[in-house]
């Protein structure tokens, strides 16, 4: 009996390790303090009165490259609040501050290779959801959400975290011969909350000294966590928070210029303007109305190099839809998406067809429930119908990172039979703190598409210092048809499953970090047909001096019923294809001022040979230039055949190459010069975009831009198109 005893002992003390959570260190907490005097926002936190009554929150701990170390500098952090702003300020002492790394990239510019602070507000205390600011020694603006604990990571508009989401806030800094400092200025009409007089919230700040590799929290997590990690933040009490109201109004003027292209009479101009809306009907739910919704005509979508059968993934950008996107996301991101708000009024192509109005109700109701309800219409024009777009999302979120939800998604057209329906339910349940289930079921609703209109994932994740590691299962079937969603490929169950290491030797080459991994993934239609298969073996080397190298070997494989034309005059004929190719990448340190990265893949593709070479060079010119350049190429050799046996006839081997050249230069943390100059010769495309940009807060301001794209692939169109366009849009604060 005494080794069975042993043995259930040793097992009930593992499953205790595993579901009390490996974060052995109590989050610290911090008071709120009331500001007799509101700050000078200057960026000297040490010598300005404002904040002599403050206690600071110190003792930062290192996650890298010393995890569990304390800072090697002293940081101290205070937080303040007057009757309608909160403040935050940072002194980040450093004995060597003519090292302080710096760039002004503009506004969500920050990367981990500058020097930065940054604090997480999770200002619901649901230890999910939270709103970030950062800051660096140039007083750069970075803001974004965070959703669902931060699981996905970095998206555009969903997801974990919402990048493109922007608040009015100010901040200023400077830099002394103690180190630099920085003062926040956050109104409170910039924030959610719930609706008591006298609050506490989540909080947590990280600091970046960007020569050292350093990363350090001040509520300490795991290795594997970032600052998104709110579940694990620290406290901030006594908040007093105001009953005031909010409602805001964005009107924006656009005119524009065109000549060339399709253009039958050469040239063109007009003006536009329209409007947002936003009224808080309480400090946690927001009204939202739209009326000729800004179309984000200043922004530029990066050339993609599609390579495939199947579509690829554009983010949105439109500012109205982009407050509270992570909370409509349900699916898997990129691959199965249920609702895509770039499905509105953008047709294939990136047609443009405009929004008449729209209005949403999101935020929280009854401190836990999540609701989002949204109802667009769009304009007829040429030959498109108008739509109307109706959205009802509810989740209920629960403790230990977990939710329950459920999703309505409908498009009704001009007739009665022209519509399409997407009902779903989704759930997440978080075991311990490393362990997380999550899963969605869903239906659609086309008429003529009906019988196996289903589809739903199931998915089990295990992150640990040591170890993330997930096995996931899906199917879409035949006829699941999500019109106001994004949907990749159709048709299949997926089996994949991911196994990472990270292990930090002691003393090995001077190395920082090992990442060993396996990743498989697998598609098979509804007949059992095995579509395509990937399996990725791969090591990752980090060297404590910013070098990385990644040495992997891909094992493909592409079953193919169909042929499908992957380069004008060449085609992939129908059969079964598998292929090994190697996966090298090289990157040098990016925190240097000059600093480059090249990946390659070499090996079969498609019954014949490709050598694919993506190189990046970055530089950075003191803290107000900077400048990309990548270069994207493929050299592809596939057997020429002639028509036969229902194939078309082949032409062989073809080059593919996309160049992307960025430049920017800050005049200002808010006034900003920007050029994209993007080839893509497959297309025989070469698109310049130039935008000047002042902002006044968010993401208003002025913007001038200027775009010209020399198209040779639309029969009869001039050999370049040419537009300018001005826009202005301010948010004005009517109830202030």
């Amino acid at each position: 009996m005494r080794p069975f005893l042993s043995v259930r002992r040793g097992v009930l003390a593992a499953l205790a390790v595993l579901f009390s959570g490996s974060n052995a260190l109590a989050a610290p907490s911090m008071n709120a303090s009331a500001l007799s005097q509101e700050p000078n926002l200057d960026g000297d936190v040490a010598n300005d009165p404002a904040w002599n009554a403050a206690v600071a929150a110190t003792g930062f701990v290192q996650v890298r490259p010393f995890e569990g170390l304390a800072a090697s500098e002293r940081t101290e952090v205070f937080v303040g609040y007057s009757a309608d702003t909160l403040f935050i300020g940072v002194i980040c002492y450093d004995r060597e501050p003519e090292k302080l790394i710096i760039s002004d990239g503009g506004r969500d510019s920050i990367t981990p290779e500058v020097d930065n602070f940054a604090v997480v507000l999770d200002s619901f205390k649901d230890r999910q959801n939270g709103f970030v600011f950062s800051t660096t020694p140039g007083a750069v603006q970075f803001d974004g959400q965070v959703v669902k604990g931060g699981v996905g990571g970095f998206r555009s508009g969903g997801g974990g975290f919402n990048l493109n989401w922007d608040a009015s806030w100010d901040v200023a800094a400077q830099v002394n011969e103690d180190g630099w400092s920085a003062e926040f200025a956050i109104p409170f009409k910039s924030l959610r909350y719930g609706g008591e007089t006298v609050q506490d919230w989540g909080i947590n700040f990280h600091r970046i000294v960007a020569r050292r590799n350093e990363v350090s929290f001040w509520a300490p997590l795991d290795r594997q966590h970032n600052i998104f990690r709110v579940s694990d933040a620290g406290t901030l009490k006594n908040v007093s928070v105001p009953r005031q109201r909010n409602f805001k109004i964005t009107p924006y003027l656009l005119g524009q210029s065109r000549r060339g292209g399709t253009l039958a009479d050469n040239s063109e101009s007009d003006t536009d303007w329209g409007l947002d809306a936003k009224y808080m009907l309480t400090p946690s739910l927001s009204l939202d109305l739209t009326y000729n919704t800004d179309f984000a005509q200043v922004e530029a979508d990066d050339v993609q190099v599609n390579l495939d059968r199947f579509s690829i993934f554009l983010p949105e950008k439109r500012p109205f839809f982009l407050e509270n996107a992570g909370q409509f996301s349900v699916g898997n991101p990129r691959e199965v998406e249920l609702f895509f708000s770039r499905r509105i009024g953008i047709g294939s192509g990136g047609i443009q067809q405009p929004i008449e109005s729209g209005v949403r109700l999101s935020g929280k109701v009854r401190g836990s429930t999540n609701l989002g309800l949204l109802h667009m219409q769009t304009q007829s024009i040429n030959a498109l119908a108008g739509n109307s777009y109706s959205v009802v999302r509810v989740n209920q979120e629960l403790a230990n990172r977990s939710s329950l939800g459920a999703i309505y998604v409908a498009r009704q057209g001009e007739g009665d039979q022209d519509y399409n329906n997407t009902y779903a339910v989704d759930g997440r349940w978080g075991i311990g703190d490393e362990i997380t289930v999550s899963g969605y079921l869903a239906q659609t609703e086309t008429p003529g598409r009906r019988g196996d209109d289903q589809a739903g994932s199931l998915r089990v994740g295990w992150n640990s210092q040591a170890w993330t590691n997930h096995v996931a299962y899906s199917k879409v079937g035949e006829n699941f048809n999500p019109e106001v969603g994004f949907l990749r490929r159709s048709n299949y169950e997926k089996f994949d499953f991911m196994i990472f290491n990270r292990t930090r030797p002691s003393d090995l080459w001077g190395l920082f970090e090992l990442r060993p991994h396996m990743y498989h993934r697998s598609y098979f239609d509804t007949d059992g047909y095995h579509e395509s298969g990937f399996t990725h073996i791969d090591n990752h080397f980090e060297w404590h001096n910013g070098l990385e190298i990644h040495t992997g070997i891909n094992l493909t494989h592409e079953g193919v019923r169909e042929p499908f034309e992957i380069n004008k005059g060449t085609f992939v004929p129908a059969g079964e294809y598998d292929h090994k190719e190697s996966q090298l990448v090289f990157m040098t340190d990016r925190k240097k001022a000059l600093s480059g990265s090249v990946k390659s893949y070499i090996g079969g593709f498609y019954g014949g040979d490709r050598v694919a070479v993506e190189t990046k060079v970055n530089y950075r010119l003191g803290d107000a230039f900077t400048a990309a350049l990548t270069w994207s190429h493929n050299d592809i050799e596939l057997p020429a055949f002639a028509a036969s046996d229902g194939n078309p006839a082949s032409v062989g081997d073809f080059e593919v190459n996309v160049v992307r050249l960025r430049l920017g230069y800050s005049f200002s943390p808010k006034i900003l010069i920007q050029a994209l100059v993007q080839s893509d010769d497959r297309s025989d495309l070469i698109a310049t975009n130039l935008r000047f940009s002042w902002l006044q807060a968010a993401n208003a301001g002025l913007f001038l831009v200027y775009n010209e794209v020399d198209d040779d692939s639309i029969v009869g169109a001039m050999e370049k198109r040419r537009e300018i366009a001005i826009k202005y849009s301010r948010i004005l604060d009517v109830l202030r």
